[in-house]
């Protein structure tokens, strides 16, 4: 990259003559406010339990010790999600959920579990031990995954692949993780430093390595070319979540937490790191490969999709555009984002899902992209 958002003298490219899309019906917000409404709820349900068994003190404590890992998750969160960010809105519908609506569900359903199991065994030792290996693990992964089906089948366009499927997972896990984490630093009080330790440093990403499972299975869903996908391979990544969380939770009801820890779960948090890096690298090829196309259709020129396939070349462009003014610099962010998420629409289209839906996608972005390039035109020298 030159200092400008283009290469010297190289011309901004011009817009083909293409065919009008159909026009789009306003948008609401109606999922992601009855998303936030439930966690809400939820939250409310959840804190008056706590703060019933702790008091107004403990919780707090509790609270800004659990903030912590919860904001390191979604810092992590927030770096894997840097190629194509997801909406603002459909994040904190997800951080709702998992906060209060998938724990609420989790804590009453593994109540009346334990209790099932408590009438039909007589002893409280069994109770704990199938309650936590079997119980636990199938009701809260699925409380976790119903939140991100939800938003793969209500918002649909917001989902390209598995690392979407990552970041809305990890969101409703770490929100879960998060409210769970108050609840036990309240109950185990006397245990505080102990039960801190192994949850909030030695495995906050516990809950968000299970869920990714289901987050990656309606990635690759989002992908297929049936609609249907998710049918059949939505029940795999919830076993997947399901089988690694009661491992998680044998270990500590057998006692080999320690051993299983370094075992288990750290390789398991390493492999997950290098599937993360290796989707991550995936998107970049799928921005560049998409755009390629259309720079061949005249809408982007070569230095553009440099430009654009380089973490470096984007800051180094946000960074002469906002020099600029701050016009200018809003507007090589617009570029930025609507070229990226153009790139996503096309694969949608790609993936047989070239719909009214996308082709009004794929018309607005290019609209956008016209719109903001327009005023990098006009400050280049």
């Amino acid at each position: 990259m030159s200092s400008g958002p283009h290469a010297p003298g190289a011309p901004f490219p011009a817009q083909p003559q293409w065919r009008q899309a159909p026009p789009r019906r306003t948008s609401t917000l109606v999922v992601e406010t009855v998303g936030i409404a439930l966690g809400l709820v939820g939250v409310i349900w959840v804190l008056s339990l706590v703060l019933s068994e702790g008091g107004t003190v403990p919780t707090a404590v509790a609270g800004v010790l659990a903030f912590g890992p919860l904001v390191g998750v979604l810092v992590v969160v927030s770096w894997v999600d840097r190629w194509e960010p997801e909406p603002r809105s459909m994040l904190l519908a997800a951080l709702a959920w998992g906060i209060g609506v998938s724990t609420a569900v989790s804590l009453s359903l593994n109540d009346q579990f334990s209790r099932m199991v408590l009438a039909a065994t007589g002893s409280a030792m069994h109770t704990e031990v199938v309650a936590s290996v079997l119980g636990a693990p199938v009701v809260e992964e699925s409380a976790k995954g119903l939140g991100v089906l939800l938003i793969f089948l209500l918002r649909r366009r917001y989902f390209d692949g598995p690392v979407d499927g990552i970041v809305y997972a990890a969101v409703v896990a770490a929100g879960f993780a998060f409210t769970e984490n108050v609840l036990y630093f309240v109950r185990f009080q006397d245990s505080l430093t102990e039960v801190f330790v192994s949850r909030a440093l030695q495995a906050p990403f516990a809950h968000v390595t299970f869920t990714a499972c289901t987050g990656i299975a309606l990635g690759f869903a989002s992908r297929a070319r049936s609609r249907a996908a998710w049918v059949w391979l939505l029940p795999l990544g919830l076993v997947s979540a399901m089988l690694l969380h009661a491992v998680w939770n044998a270990s500590a009801v057998l006692a080999v937490y320690q051993a299983l820890y370094w075992l288990f779960q750290v390789p398991l948090f390493v492999a997950g790191i290098v599937l993360v890096v290796w989707l991550r690298n995936d998107e970049k090829a799928t921005i560049g490969n998409r755009l390629t196309e259309y720079a061949q259709a005249g809408w982007f020129a070569p230095y553009e999709i440099t430009m654009l396939t380089s973490m470096r070349g984007r800051r180094r462009a946000r960074a002469w555009a906002a020099s600029r003014g701050p016009r200018v610099g809003a507007a090589m962010t617009e570029f930025q984002a609507a070229a990226t998420a153009l790139a996503f629409a096309r694969q949608r289209g790609l993936s047989g899902r070239y719909d009214v839906g996308v082709r009004r996608d794929e018309r607005e972005l290019l609209d956008t992209v016209l719109r903001s390039r327009s005023v990098l035109a006009a400050a280049a020298p």
